[in-house]
């Protein structure tokens, strides 16, 4: 699937240049530290973030400062349980596809995940679970209209058996207004671009093209059972029709703002809610002569941008320049990590469909 970070500013190829505006400026990642607080109820050590998220669980976590006077029967407590023991009994039984926040997430997939662990024991009994990985999930959910941007009920049906996610313009009606393949489908959660906390991006490909569709729903849970459900269901796809792929090849995607990388697709946006791509790079694999180069060529106009990103394809260059160094290091693992996967029979279909555009 996908996540977000702030940043790049150029894209352009070795024939023609395209500039984007300016996105805002990277906000750099924190430093990870030790924890300085703990749940007294839960025996595990948690950072400052993550306090705030238990203090939100008072029935179920107590929170306390590492700082504070402790008493001997709560030092007690924390060595008998401590962070391996409870990862191992609230995790025991994550499902493969269920997406684990890190730090740099939203509040609301992070508050979500801590909820799923110790106030509903999703990963210790497998039954409550089923809200995500049934193989059919039915709902309404508000859709950004993609020409006056207002946010409509509407009725969304995801099911493994028929391969797709569907959305119906009415309540009643019999056919959909559009049918997502599950096989090209993926999400991220863009709370601050579709300005909700529950707002979520799904993605799939229409005649070719990646078209960007924008969601929420009023409750937390409501909106990551969704969005676990649409990774349980592109998992068990990729299961059925690549049994060899590694679980690798079901991770996230990286996506930042105004550049989105699914995977392999490379598109810019005029708009973060464009819902169609101003242009599209595919990254194949190095066994096909794909290349990712820290830097630009010497002979690039502009060359004094310090932090440049070359991607080497059989046809031609794409050049990219970042605002600063760490943006620069995330982009090339992310293409890297693109590139050293060895491309499954479809996306050949695909890189001719790019290698023939007009």
């Amino acid at each position: 699937m996908q996540s977000e970070r702030q940043g790049a500013r150029v894209i352009r190829d070795s024939g023609s240049s395209a500039r984007i505006a300016r996105s805002p400026p990277l906000q750099l990642r924190p430093e990870v530290t030790e924890p300085d607080w703990a749940s007294l109820t839960l025996g595990v050590f948690v950072c400052q973030a993550c306090s705030l998220l238990h203090r939100s669980i008072p029935h179920i976590s107590q929170v306390k400062s590492v700082q504070d006077t402790w008493e001997d029967s709560e030092v007690e407590l924390m060595a008998a349980m401590g962070n391996g023991a409870a990862k191992a009994k609230y995790e025991q039984k994550v499902p493969a596809f269920y997406y684990r926040p890190t730090h740099t997430d939203c509040k609301l997939l992070r508050e979500q995940w801590i909820r799923a662990k110790y106030e509903r024991n999703e990963f210790e009994f497998i039954e409550k679970q089923e809200p995500y990985s049934a193989g059919y999930r039915e709902g309404f959910l508000w859709k950004r209209g993609r020409d006056n941007g207002q946010f409509l009920s509407r009725k969304f049906a995801l099911s493994e058996r028929d391969g797709a996610l569907k959305y119906f313009n009415k309540q009643d009606a019999r056919d959909p207004k559009a049918v997502m393949k599950i096989e090209t489908l993926n999400a991220t959660f863009q709370p601050a671009k579709i300005g909700n906390p529950c707002g979520l991006q799904i993605t799939y490909l229409k005649d070719n093209s990646t078209r960007n569709i924008f969601v929420y729903h009023s409750d937390a849970k409501e909106m990551v059972d969704w969005f676990n459900a649409i990774r349980a269901a592109r998992f068990h796809y990729l299961q059925v029709a690549f049994p060899g792929a590694s679980d690798e090849e079901h991770t996230e995607g990286f996506k930042k703002r105004w550049f989105t990388m699914d995977d392999r697709r490379l598109m810019y946006f005029k708009d973060p809610l464009d819902a169609y791509a101003r242009g599209e790079v595919f990254i194949g694999s190095k066994e096909n002569s794909y290349t990712v180069l820290a830097g630009l060529p010497p002979s690039t106009q502009g060359y004094h941008w310090n932090h440049g990103i070359t991607i080497v394809t059989p046809d031609r260059k794409f050049l990219f320049a970042c605002e600063t160094e760490a943006e620069q290091r995330d982009w090339i693992a992310a293409f890297q990590r693109v590139i050293n996967r060895p491309m499954r029979p479809q996306e050949y279909a695909v890189e001719a469909h790019f290698k023939h555009k007009p």
